[in-house]
């Protein structure tokens, strides 16, 4: 049984007015002040994957990755949800950083099949400067490459080693899922 692939996921907006009478809107419930504003319906992982299934497989084909690997850095970096952005920036399926998409040539990293493309096409790269050593590219997709080199492995950041451990185990997960 595999049930990160049943996992649910929503896209509830929450709201708060400040004290200037500002409306304040995100789908990250971080500050007390917020109030659910739109209840969104469940989708699963597996819903999602079937809606970005063509892409994945393309891009999978395009950058030589293994399409279970593009869909493990997806569900553990936005849980599927192309409209992501991390609290430093990263944005969309893949949660590329603003820099990372300009050199990836991804005019909207919103946008589900330009993002897979893009973030592939970076993890393919990844893969072969650490010859195909999966734990290291996806550190150094965490944390980035020159970090991964210097510490001769994954570096000793707690979050970059969560970030592989979780990556990981959503492979080992996708990959048995496709026997």
């Amino acid at each position: 049984m595999v049930v990160a692939l049943g996992a649910i996921s929503r896209a509830d907006i929450y709201r708060f007015r400040d004290e200037n009478g500002v409306w304040h809107f995100t789908n990250v419930k971080d500050d007390a002040r917020y109030r659910l504003f739109i209840r969104t319906k469940k989708t699963t992982s597996r819903a999602y994957i079937k809606k970005y299934e063509r892409i994945i497989q393309q891009a999978a084909r395009q950058f030589h990755v293994e399409p279970p690997l593009i869909k493990a850095i997806i569900k553990a970096e936005s849980d599927f949800d192309h409209r992501a952005v991390s609290h430093k920036g990263a944005q969309g399926l893949m949660q590329l950083m603003p820099d990372t998409a300009n050199q990836l040539r991804v005019k909207d990293p919103f946008d589900p099949e330009e993002n897979i493309y893009g973030g592939t096409r970076y993890l393919g790269r990844l893969l072969k400067r650490f010859n195909n050593d999966k734990r290291l590219a996806v550190a150094a997709y965490n944390a980035g490459p020159e970090l991964v080199e210097r510490a001769g492995g994954v570096p000793p950041v707690p979050e970059t080693r969560r970030f592989v451990e979780r990556v990981m185990r959503y492979y080992r997960e996708f990959s048995a899922s496709r026997r």
